[in-house]
């Protein structure tokens, strides 16, 4: 599938989970000759070896992705790529992925019942990384998920689809700095992830992120239909390395707390 095609597909899906979204890039898009960057995608899914960041970076690799860094974040048991293309007006696509083997054996079983239900021959399509959930999940395994990953009960709930995009703050013309941009998002009554604070990473480490938390959506259990949180919008401001060009890679510190944008708990989720 063409580049250009495929990430249309994916911000179409991703804006049917989180309306607010609309809302909010047409009130940047309006302040910029409705032009508005995407820096990044993020997507999500399990260390299964037919499941993999490689195998759900195919149809990016096919299109001239390549990796352009590797990240760890051992607290949540989670471990990413981030891919990038020469054409620095492509996104660059961030794919992260729980490693079960480190989880409880209650809940690697959830996972692995889950994962059993999947037709792997749906995987090797180009649309498989916004074709949404492919198993049938309970309310009572998505809370069993929930007491020890977000993360693992994000994914079970949803399934495959982008868990956020991203404004490249730099190439706004009406905002300056994430601050500037968060301000106006707080004015326009949007709530802030503000763990770690609201803004994310520093000049220093030559990148800051801020995002909306998840808007709540219902979703369908096979026992019982229930709101939760579902996706968010990110901010990035990069600044240039000693060699002038801008930093492209991700900081982990900072992404760590920006995963924490779907945690229930901030959302108020019963």
């Amino acid at each position: 599938m063409n580049i250009h095609v495929l990430l249309d597909h994916m911000w179409q899906h991703y804006l049917q989970l989180n309306p607010r979204v609309r809302e909010i890039h047409q009130l940047f898009a309006d302040l910029n000759g409705g032009q508005v960057i995407n820096d990044h995608i993020a997507l999500r899914t399990f260390n299964h070896e037919r499941l993999g960041i490689d195998r759900i970076a195919l149809p990016f690799i096919a299109n001239g992705y390549y990796c352009g860094g590797e990240y760890e974040f051992s607290d949540k048991k989670l471990y990413a790529k981030h891919f990038q293309h020469d054409d620095l007006s492509l996104p660059k696509v961030f794919i992260s992925e729980l490693l079960v083997e480190q989880l409880s054996l209650p809940t690697q079983q959830i996972i692995h019942r889950l994962i059993g239900q999947i037709d792997f021959q749906r995987v090797s399509d180009d649309e498989f990384c916004y074709s949404g959930r492919p198993w049938v999940v309970s309310y009572t395994d998505y809370l069993q998920l929930l007491e020890e990953s977000e993360y693992a009960a994000w994914m079970a709930a949803f399934g495959y689809r982008p868990n956020h995009f991203t404004v490249l703050v730099n190439a706004l013309e009406s905002h300056q700095s994430l601050e500037e941009v968060n301000q106006l998002l707080l004015q326009h009554g949007h709530a802030l992830n503000d763990s770690g604070g609201l803004i994310k990473g520093s000049q220093e480490v030559f990148l800051e992120q801020s995002s909306t938390l998840a808007n709540k959506v219902l979703v369908q259990f096979n026992d019982r239909d229930v709101e939760i949180p579902s996706c968010f919008y990110e901010f990035a401001y990069r600044y240039p390395q000693p060699d002038g060009s801008l930093y492209q890679g991700f900081v982990t510190s900072s992404a760590d707390k920006i995963f924490e944008s779907t945690d229930a708990d901030n959302t108020n989720v019963a």
